[in-house]
């Protein structure tokens, strides 16, 4: 959780900018909710500056997304997934493939870009490959883009406002989405149900609902998503307990356990340790700048 700070903000053309000090570090934070039929397919869009007096290292937490960060100033450090030590730069920025492990990055006092937060079903049809190929991995963006947009991160770079930016990388989504293949109505029927009820149902139930075979939904699941659809059920009740985490934050973890799909608080642990590398209590203190507690 940020310091008390000063905090400005201003809106333009649906695009919020708001900008925050506290003590020697600034935030500049902009965002915008795309407009339809992006909405859909894009979690969320948001632009950032960073300034700290120090390098910071930041944990990223897998979700059930696909992460593309595109990067407008210094070339931040990306470590390999679920390690602390081996890392690479992505000059202009790169694609975050669906994880089920933790991800650090670091930068040396400043970052700037913008991020999009995908459903999986939009980075399938953006870049044109089974998302199983992305799984687990940092992919240069410039690998995935096509030619006419590789030079996207200068462009961006010489506009003057967010919203501008912003209007950019939604007619990059809307040209790209036009002309690329329908994603499968049966993943997307499947996704919608899973994510309405936080990851929680009985895949046997969908499977029977959809006519399809287990094994079929399997391998749909690989080409579309980029994991299997258990997995991806447990990012969404791993989702849901971040979520949870930091609106209620005098909840036990025994009643989140409950009220996020667990069968119980083992269950909850497990799964943070593999999804956070971490305690349940470490996962708390790195989400919230709190001390840890049993």
């Amino acid at each position: 959780m940020r310091e008390p700070g000063f905090t400005v903000s201003q809106s333009s053309r649906h695009t919020r900018v708001s900008r925050e000090i506290a003590g020697d570090t600034q935030w500049e934070l902009a965002m915008r909710t795309p407009a339809l039929p992006l909405a859909p397919l894009v979690r969320e869009l948001q632009g950032y500056v960073e300034v700290t007096p120090a390098p910071l290292k930041r944990r990223q937490f897998p979700g059930p997304q696909v992460v593309v960060i595109i990067e407008l100033g210094p070339t931040i450090r990306v470590y390999d997934s679920g390690q602390e030590h081996t890392f690479a730069r992505h000059a202009g920025g790169f694609v975050a493939g669906p994880d089920d492990a933790f991800t650090q990055t670091e930068h040396l006092g400043l970052q700037t870009g913008i991020q999009l937060n995908l459903q999986p079903l939009a980075a399938r049809r953006l870049f044109g490959v089974p998302l199983s190929e992305l799984r687990g991995r940092i992919v240069q963006l410039t690998d995935l883009l096509p030619c006419a947009w590789r030079d996207l991160s200068d462009r961006l770079r010489d506009l003057p406002t967010w919203a501008a930016r912003f209007d950019l990388v939604e007619t990059l989504l809307r040209s790209q989405l036009s002309e690329a293949d329908e994603s499968s109505p049966a993943v997307a029927w499947t996704l919608e149900k899973l994510a309405a009820a936080g990851g929680t149902l009985d895949l046997r139930d969908l499977t029977r609902e959809l006519g399809y075979s287990h094994k079929h939904l399997i391998a749909l699941f690989h080409d579309q998503v980029g994991m299997p659809p258990k997995l991806w059920m447990r990012l969404l009740r791993f989702d849901r307990l971040r979520d949870e985490m930091q609106r209620r934050r005098d909840r036990s973890w025994a009643e989140l356990a409950v009220l996020c799909g667990y069968y119980d608080q083992a269950h909850l642990a497990r799964d943070v340790r593999q999804f956070a590398g971490c305690t349940p209590s470490r996962l708390r203190s790195l989400m919230t700048n709190e001390p840890e507690t049993p």
